[in-house]
């Protein structure tokens, strides 16, 4: 198995959504996971392409064959990674990248030990608290709970291998493009992509 697996996470605010979209754009071997989930399609959204969209009953018969590498219940929602897909990807040296929680990252890295995790922090609670009011989305108690999620989440931050600091949105992608970039390099992943030339080599 030469992919790697990408785990990245960040507090709502942090910019991880657009890091990842920027990152997939600059590094086209990479492929972002599809989830399924049991919400609706919002408009726009197309089947496949944000999301798989399932029904309750298709989701909770996912769980008991175990055919998902993590699950949420999230505000009544389901959301799940394909097990399988994931899996298959890795195994033909298809580099995916997971956008998930920190539970989330946890129940990955029982499965796939190797998965490299990435957390994304905001330079200052303060920045975070103006980046969340810019949005002009939510109301001032909705902002003050995301706050303090936000710093229950970051108190998992020693969990994971890397960690960036979206300061300034183009020097944050350069650092993830270097995790990416290094990670492809590393020792036990180029003996199982060149297998040939070290065995030549050897």
């Amino acid at each position: 198995m030469a992919g790697n697996l990408y785990v990245v996470a960040a507090p709502s605010g942090a910019g991880k959504t657009t890091l990842v979209h920027m990152l997939l754009d600059a590094e086209p071997a990479v492929q972002l996971s599809i989830s399924f989930t049991t919400r609706p399609p919002r408009p726009g959204e197309v089947d496949g392409r944000e999301y798989h969209f399932v029904d309750a009953a298709a989701f909770r018969e996912m769980i008991e064959r175990q055919e998902f590498l993590e699950w949420a219940e999230v505000h009544g929602n389901f959301y799940g990674t394909s097990k399988k897909w994931i899996a298959d990807q890795l195994a033909v040296d298809a580099d995916v990248l997971l956008e998930i929680d920190w539970q989330g990252a946890q129940q990955v890295r029982k499965q796939f030990p190797g998965a490299i995790g990435v957390f994304i922090l905001p330079p200052s609670m303060a920045e975070l608290e103006r980046r969340l009011t810019g949005r002009g989305t939510d109301a001032a108690d909705v902002i003050a709970r995301r706050l303090a999620a936000a710093q229950a989440e970051m108190r998992h931050v020693g969990e994971f291998d890397y960690v960036i600091i979206n300061n300034q949105l183009e020097e944050a992608l350069l650092d993830l493009r270097a995790i990416v970039r290094a990670s492809r390099l590393h020792c036990a992943a180029q003996q199982a992509r060149h297998a040939a030339l070290f065995n030549r080599m050897i």
